[in-house]
């Protein structure tokens, strides 16, 4: 890979509209938590109304990643990322000047889902075939990586200061804003590989159907737990007024769980026949045959999966415990954004000295180590202080790792392959952000004891898990073998 067109001093211009993007798009999963009753009271609907158009925002989003992947090959890189940003725009506004929920949904969840479904996938592949070596893309992913971190954590407290200073309105009407600016940045950027009138790729549309409803069903049974639970139901759980499963009877999460496996298996069978009768898949299932690849995907699932969980944890226990506003929470939070900041700046640095798989176990382990101070030092009734070196560990782990374990998954694969990949890697990440806050929600709302230790429970289950994200980051091959697996020309699928 080369840089085939503009020197590198214009694939270096190119990283604020991504990085930009990248921010924004994170700052809309977290930001409307902070709003919920704001905006019920506005516009005449319930809580459970606006619930509703944030998970709608999630399945969206998620369901459709690797179908946004595969439309940069189709519209090219540049090209999807634009429409993106125009399709999320035209939603931040509807949602802005909506009166009714119907409005919401459409603006929100379904506009704000597609375009951020079309615009991230082109930020990790333009990065990763602009620059040419694992220290350079070291850099720019750290960038990248930190407009996310700073996005999601930052989240509640802009959020919280907009709303409460303005209006929830100004939230989405700068949401649009920050989109049109963006737009007017993105012209620098350049695609190394535009697509040329004439070579554009088929569409596979059974494997798009089948991809977004596997999905779609994965992540619905994951966020149905934080209502029912996930052993037995604690609810009825109905469908146009009929109840389908009685409380008591098995959670709805595992049937939607189960139903969304089952379209996944299809969709891997129906990719591989495609590929073996010479057609063009969705993706390509030879993306599974990289151990580097499948191994750093687990490491990815496990870093979204506990910083999430993590955070919902202690945003909980601070206004539940605590009694701490949305803005008071996002103050607190303030060390895990400074270490994931700090961490990611430093990404090109910590590149050059070590390898990228010995910088995603470090990652783990300072992630871990912060979640063993936070229960040693952060008590129900103890001092703010108690906090920050535990969130500070944190995020100087989570910046550290989420950068490396995205520089491994995608060096792993030729130019040509990035579209899957990278389509892939971000639907992993959003399966591990859903699951990690269904899974910290149900465990708080299963435990009962009071005072902290429902939430010292859920923690002590992501230090669990974080632990079993650095068992698989030591299996990972060395960096000689991920450079050898990357550099080598890619050989045609097996038939």
């Amino acid at each position: 890979m080369s840089h085939a067109n503009g020197t590198a001093a214009a694939a270096r211009s190119m990283v604020l509209p991504l990085a930009l993007a990248q921010f924004i798009a994170s700052y809309a999963a977290t930001n409307m938590n902070v709003a919920i009753t704001a905006i019920a009271d506005d516009i005449g609907t319930t809580v459970t109304g606006i619930q509703t158009t944030i998970t709608l925002f999630t399945l969206t989003m998620a369901s459709l990643m690797i179908v946004g992947s595969k439309m940069t090959g189709i519209l090219g890189r540049k090209a999807c990322f634009r429409i993106g940003l125009l399709v999320y725009g035209a939603g931040a506004v509807l949602a802005a000047v909506s009166q009714g929920l119907g409005l919401m949904i459409v603006g929100y969840s379904l506009l704000e889902g597609i375009g951020s479904a079309l615009m991230i996938p082109p930020i990790y592949i333009l990065i990763t075939v602009a620059f040419d070596d694992v220290t350079s893309r070291a850099k720019y992913f750290g960038v990248v990586s930190g407009a996310a971190g700073l996005g999601a954590a930052a989240g509640p407290l802009i959020g919280g200061l907009i709303t409460s200073t303005i209006s929830w309105r100004a939230s989405f009407i700068a949401q649009a804003l920050v989109v049109a600016w963006i737009i007017f940045l993105s012209r620098k950027i350049v695609d190394p590989q535009p697509v040329e009138r004439g070579a554009r790729p088929g569409f596979d549309l059974t494997g798009a159907i089948l991809s977004a409803a596997g999905l779609f069903f994965v992540v619905f049974g994951i966020l149905l737990s934080g209502t029912y639970g996930w052993g037995s139901a604690k609810e009825d759980f109905a469908i146009g007024g009929t109840v389908l499963i009685p409380k008591g009877g098995i959670s709805p999460v595992w049937p939607a769980l189960a139903v969304g496996a089952l379209i996944l298996l299809w969709f891997f069978l129906h990719i591989r026949s495609r590929e073996r009768a010479g057609g063009e898949p969705l993706m390509s299932p030879g993306l599974f045959r990289s151990r580097t690849s499948n191994l750093g995907l687990v490491t990815q699932n496990i870093q979204w999966l506990t910083m999430q969980g993590s955070f919902f944890v202690i945003s909980v226990f601070l206004q539940q415990v605590w009694g701490y506003n949305a803005i008071q929470t996002g103050l607190m939070l303030t060390p895990a954004t400074l270490g994931v900041l700090a961490a990611s700046a430093a990404a090109e640095r910590f590149a050059r000295r070590h390898s990228q798989q010995w910088l995603i176990r470090v990652g783990f382990v300072f992630m871990s180590t912060g979640m063993v101070l936070l229960l040693l030092l952060a008590r129900d009734g103890g001092s703010i202080i108690g906090f920050v070196p535990g969130l500070l560990l944190m995020g100087v782990g989570i910046g550290t790792m989420l950068t490396s374990s995205v520089n491994v998954v995608q060096s792993a694969f030729p130019e040509e392959e990035q579209e899957d990949i990278s389509g892939l890697s971000r639907s992993v990440s959003n399966l591990g952000s859903s699951l990690g806050v269904a899974l910290a929600g149900s465990v708080i709302a299963a435990v009962e004891y009071p005072g902290g230790r429902p939430f010292a429970t859920a923690l002590i289950i992501l230090v669990v898990i974080t632990l079993i994200g650095l068992v698989a980051a030591l299996f990972l091959p060395g960096q000689q073998r991920q450079e050898t697996a990357r550099e080598a020309p890619s050989e045609p699928p097996a038939r």
